[in-house]
């Protein structure tokens, strides 16, 4: 399933260099589309190029194929398993990968699906799932990966796993693969290093199918204008 990663190949997460994120989390991005790449600490360049035009009805990017949910299996941070397809059955989903330390675009990219969530009625809100899966697992323990998410909202659902679990969601998905530095084995938790990652969220509508893609310069009024859209999708 290369097709995402097609749409935008390494995306590019998060880099050392906050400037090309979005000022605040409620204001749409006005600098340029293309993200970076890092690694241990270091940019290393252009990774994509502007994002695609949205397809009709929709404020993100429209993918080629309308295809199901992932089959994938990893931990929730109260430590049961979670296994995506049965536990997202019939409901949206917004599905981003990242990790704690990010310096822009996770944190950025949570905020505003938070703040959009405040702009939906009620009944929208809570029918859409938000999944956050960490790439960096040797830091973001449960724990920590709770305290980060409930300070955008307590209804963040956090997975982790080991790498090869991980990695696995991310070729189920259709997303390159996280690159993470080498580290000695005796690394401390608190090893100050990057992980670049795929920066786009994916929608699945409430047919558990993939309708649309946000990359990391999505507004907060995309993502309201597109959750009753993914609720009603059929």
């Amino acid at each position: 399933m290369a097709f995402l990663g097609a749409l935008a190949p390494l995306a590019a997460g998060c880099g050392t260099d906050s400037a090309s994120a979005k000022a605040t989390s409620a204001t749409p991005a006005t600098g340029a589309t293309s993200t970076r790449l890092a690694d241990a600490g270091e940019t290393t360049g252009a990774a994509v190029t502007a994002r695609p035009a949205s397809g009709p009805g929709w404020h993100g990017t429209v993918p080629p194929n309308a295809r199901p949910k992932p089959s994938f299996t990893l931990t929730d941070t109260s430590g049961a398993p979670f296994v995506f397809t049965t536990a997202t059955a019939g409901r949206p989903v917004l599905l981003f990968f990242g990790f704690t330390n990010c310096p822009d675009v996770c944190p950025t990219t949570m905020a505003d699906i938070a703040a959009a969530r405040t702009l939906v009625p009620t009944r929208i809100a809570d029918a859409v799932r938000t999944v956050f899966v960490t790439t960096d697992p040797a830091r973001d323990t449960p724990a920590v990966l709770r305290r980060w998410l409930d300070q955008f909202d307590s209804t963040f659902i956090g997975l982790t796993g080991d790498l090869a679990e991980i990695d696995a969601a991310q070729r189920a998905v259709g997303i390159p693969l996280a690159i993470r530095p080498s580290l000695a084995p005796s690394a401390a938790p608190t090893a100050d290093y990057s992980v670049a990652h795929a920066a786009q969220v994916a929608g699945y509508g409430a047919d558990d199918r993939l309708r649309v893609l946000y990359f990391a310069n999505a507004t907060v009024t995309d993502y309201a204008a597109d959750l009753p859209e993914l609720v009603d999708a059929r």
